[in-house]
């Protein structure tokens, strides 16, 4: 069995220790979450074992032979190739003996010992990559890109082309075709839509090799992991079980935690008060200073910032209609491209509407519509009476005052009443200590992006138009972002590619895809069962074209490329020699068995026991040995054959 072992990893960045003799063992079976707080070293253990970053000191034992893929979760450098290009990079471990190959062609051509070693060396080599399927490379190269969302005409464009998202799904491709026996992911799903992430989780179940995973992806994670790493304070902790499992006994563990925090405190508030109260009377100068000291020497327990329950509700929802917003006969269009034609529907008071489909399908265009920022569209939308919209988009951050601070932002929208939980939101929203006083022109653009998300949620409304709200979110800021939601009394019609999300909130289901719009009330379960199935109907059709498109092998290379065509003609020729070689072998070895029945035929023979034993025994050894060898000279001749098309 293939292991990987992480021993006495420890690292430093100037004085804060970010791991602290860190390990861990995994093996082919593996199927880990990493879990932690954001800035607690998750991406940076992932960098330390695959080699990105050198550790102050750390151990790694790997079974030989296994190797390692990652997956970072940001700085992505893809080369100046096509997408098809770029994702076959994945099998960049076989340059070496293509090279290899090179070699041995050119001297097998020169004749002597030496060429008939390079012929065998040949023969092993070209063995070699017919069983690791490097020949048949382009139907899996293909498959994979299309589960990941790309169409046939995106194949040939350039890579650098693409977004900054879809050029994280082709380093994913190019990862997944390395093969890896230890497959190491930092935030996989960040990019994808639900239809790529489900192919993407049926690729990973059927992986043959060890995962280890870091997702703010709770759907994701619960279907993939059977045991979750914590990482906090620089220590990690394992925990059987998913990721929902981990939570559950990490909330009791919590529940201990905060009981013994609430002691200590009340233990350093009467020392406190003691040291305060007698500092300045001498006969109390040894009992003060033996407490100050007793205080220098505590260790603060600290409760994980990933895991504190975090609270935030909506302003209550203004009074609206019963019909809320409405749309008839909607068309839009980008040129040629239609996005929607002749598009009906109706949205319900206290409805909560999810929207979701492949990325291009239209989901952040009918958001923008609905908010009243797109206007160029035919038919018509219609609010209900009393309607009052708050809009979350994904560019949202730009209306933000960038002289203001953090905190200054939030509290230009608050009611006078919430100014005294403003801190407590924004660190909710991943804003603590000093980071409130920063000001909005030096945030990264997640930041703003979840400064303007809480701006949005504070202001009173009675329609939520979210695009993405749970992008720039760890799992606790959406769990309570998502108890916010189900209690709002107003409706909200949200974009959401995070399953758990949709799964917990939506009442109803619009599902935008190249058929056009398709409503599903309720059941999110249903829903995905449908797409599950859309999903292996595309896969087998995708199949059933790579059988018909699998290229010619014949001399003129076909589909082929020259150099492809080039490596199977001289991949016939190797398997050609083998089989004439092998032919001679048999002929010589039959020859040899013709003679052992000559002599056991001898009446001679008969009456020495010893000499017809050794040659009955080596008759067998014969046969049997001629036999092997025809069943190998067919093989190559056959092999030879298919090559040669």
């Amino acid at each position: 069995m293939r292991t990987l072992q992480v021993q006495d990893t420890t690292l430093y960045f100037g004085e804060r220790e970010i791991l602290r003799n860190v390990g861990f063992t995994m093996n082919e079976k593996t199927r880990a979450a990493l879990a932690g707080a954001n800035g607690s070293g998750k991406s940076t253990l992932l960098k330390v074992i695959s080699g990105s970053i050198k550790a102050d000191s750390s151990s790694l034992s790997l079974t030989r032979g296994a190797r390692i893929s990652y997956l970072p979760q940001s700085d992505i450098v893809l080369p100046e190739k096509t997408v098809y290009e770029a994702a076959e990079e994945g099998y960049r471990r076989f340059e070496a003996i293509i090279s290899e190959i090179g070699v041995l062609e050119n001297e097998s051509l020169e004749g002597g010992e030496r060429a008939l070693a390079a012929a065998s060396r040949l023969s092993e080599c070209h063995e070699l990559l017919s069983e690791s399927g490097y020949y048949e490379r382009k139907p899996r190269i293909e498959s994979i890109l299309f589960g990941l969302g790309f169409g046939k005409k995106d194949l040939d464009r350039p890579a650098r082309e693409f977004s900054g998202g879809y050029q994280m799904r082709i380093a994913l491709a190019r990862i997944l075709l390395e093969d890896p026996d230890f497959l190491f992911l930092d935030e996989p799903t960040n990019y994808l839509d639900i239809e790529a992430l489900v192919w993407l989780e049926e690729y990973l179940r059927a992986f043959d090799g060890g995962l280890m995973v870091v997702s703010h992806d709770q759907g994701f994670l619960d279907d993939m992991v059977s045991e979750v790493y914590e990482l906090f304070n620089g220590n990690l902790t394992r925990y059987s079980g998913n990721y929902t499992a981990y939570l559950a006994r990490r909330e009791e563990e919590i529940k201990e935690i905060e009981k013994a925090y609430r002691k200590q405190q009340e233990e350093i508030e009467r020392t406190e008060a003691f040291i305060e109260r007698f500092r300045y009377k001498a006969t109390k100068s040894r009992q003060v200073q033996s407490r100050i000291k007793a205080l220098d020497r505590m260790d603060m327990i600290e409760i994980p910032a990933h895991l504190r329950k975090l609270s935030f509700t909506f302003p209550p929802a203004p009074h609206s209609g019963n019909d809320v917003i409405a749309a008839d006969r909607l068309s839009k269009s980008y040129g040629d491209n239609v996005i929607y034609r002749d598009f009906s529907f109706l949205v319900r008071k206290g409805e909560r509407l999810a929207i979701t489909g492949r990325n291009g399908a239209g989901k952040s265009t009918l958001l923008r519509i609905l908010a009243g920022v797109d206007s160029s569209y035919s038919g018509t939308v219609r609010d209900g009476a009393g309607v009052r919209k708050a809009y979350f988009a994904q560019d949202t951050e730009n209306t933000l005052n960038p002289a203001n601070t953090v905190l200054e932002e939030a509290e230009s929208l608050a009611d006078t009443k919430d100014i005294p939980d403003i801190r407590n939101l924004l660190g909710a929203f991943l804003f603590s200590d000093d980071d409130v006083f920063k000001r909005v022109s030096v945030l990264s653009g997640g930041e703003k992006s979840r400064l303007a998300l809480l701006k949005i949620l504070l202001h009173p409304s009675n329609l939520l138009l979210l695009d993405e709200p749970t992008n720039h979110l760890d799992i606790n800021a959406k769990d309570m972002l998502e108890r916010a939601i189900a209690s709002y009394g107003g409706t909200v019609i949200f974009v959401s590619h995070d399953r758990h999300f949709i799964k917990s909130l939506a009442t109803r289901i619009l599902y935008l895809s190249e058929d056009g719009p398709e409503f599903f009330d309720g059941d999110y379960s249903y829903f995905e069962y449908k797409i599950e199935e859309k999903e292996k109907k595309l896969a087998e059709e995708s199949h059933r074209s790579a059988k018909r498109q699998e290229p010619q092998k014949d001399s003129s290379g076909g589909e082929l490329s020259r150099e492809e065509a080039n490596q199977r003609r001289n991949r016939a020729k190797s398997l050609e020699r083998q089989a004439e070689r092998l032919l001679a072998e048999i002929e010589k070895l039959s020859a040899e068995l013709q003679c052992t029945e000559e002599e056991i035929a001898l009446p001679e023979n008969y009456s020495d026991r010893v000499r017809i034993t050794a040659l009955m025994k080596r008759k067998e050894e014969l046969e049997k040995e001629i036999e092997t060898k025809e069943e190998e000279w067919m093989e190559a001749s056959e092999e030879a054959e298919r090559c040669r098309g």
